[in-house]
């Protein structure tokens, strides 16, 4: 028992003489350790990097995976003859598929974006 009192005893006095006093520290001193938090945890990201590649991972993997157009403005693809758009993405809109009810045709809604210039190739 003596034995886990002083352990305990030694990781509190460890933990203490880790705290820093941020509010007595001048500021030099403070982006010095700001430095070296810094320093430090980029070793860490990097070293846990390396551990997921050798896993066959990557951080991005972790994150989801967001595509690069998550949450980004297109374009509008289509317009009615009022005035109301949709860039084709997600449910069409009330307008749209009353539209087709009728048995208009959706090219018919297309916007002309060519300006006259003709079709662009894209990159491939």
């Amino acid at each position: 028992m003596a034995k886990k009192t002083s352990k305990a005893r030694k990781a509190r006095k460890a933990r203490k003489a880790n705290k820093t006093n941020l509010s007595g520290m001048d500021f030099e001193a403070l982006v010095n350790l700001r430095k070296q938090v810094e320093d430090r945890l980029h070793e860490h990201r990097s070293s846990l990097e390396r551990q997921l590649a050798s896993w066959g991972g990557s951080i991005a993997s972790l994150a989801g995976g967001r595509g690069k157009m998550k949450g980004r403005k297109v374009a509008p693809k289509y317009r009615s003859s009022e005035g109301e758009t949709w860039a084709g993405r997600g449910a069409k809109p009330r307008w749209l598929a009353a539209a087709l009810k009728e048995g208009k045709k959706l090219e018919s809604f297309l916007i002309d974006k060519t300006g006259g210039k003709g079709k662009r190739k894209s990159k491939a």
